[in-house]
């Protein structure tokens, strides 16, 4: 099965939030082909929680999980640790007060 590559899925990914009324940027732009996307939810009251996929081996199949949560300085700061070790990372920020990123939804889930 072939795998999409980031910029596509980024790209996508920006586009169903831009159709669901929900802002998002880029916080940090990686490897076009086959960088790791981490996506940083912040729910403007200082809150913030960082979700990236990993494998699922149970399922054989990738699944979003929460990287971290709580003070947003404290998210920052851990994405800041990503990015350091990670020159090929993407960095998603999704901003909205009511919790939602649409990662559960069909063709962000899978």
């Amino acid at each position: 099965m072939a795998r999409l590559t980031a910029d596509f899925w980024v790209s996508a990914y920006l586009s169903r939030l831009r159709l669901a009324d929900i802002p998002a940027f880029v916080v940090k732009k990686g490897d076009a082909t086959a960088g790791a996307i981490l996506i940083k939810l912040n729910t403007l009251d200082g809150q913030a929680t960082a979700f990236q996929r990993e494998f699922n081996l149970m399922e054989d199949r990738r699944e979003w999980q929460v990287l971290t949560q709580g003070d947003e300085r404290d998210v920052d700061a851990t994405l800041t640790k990503q990015r350091s070790f990670d020159a090929d990372v993407w960095i998603i920020e999704v901003e909205d007060r009511h919790g939602r990123t649409l990662l559960d939804e069909v063709g962000l889930s899978d």
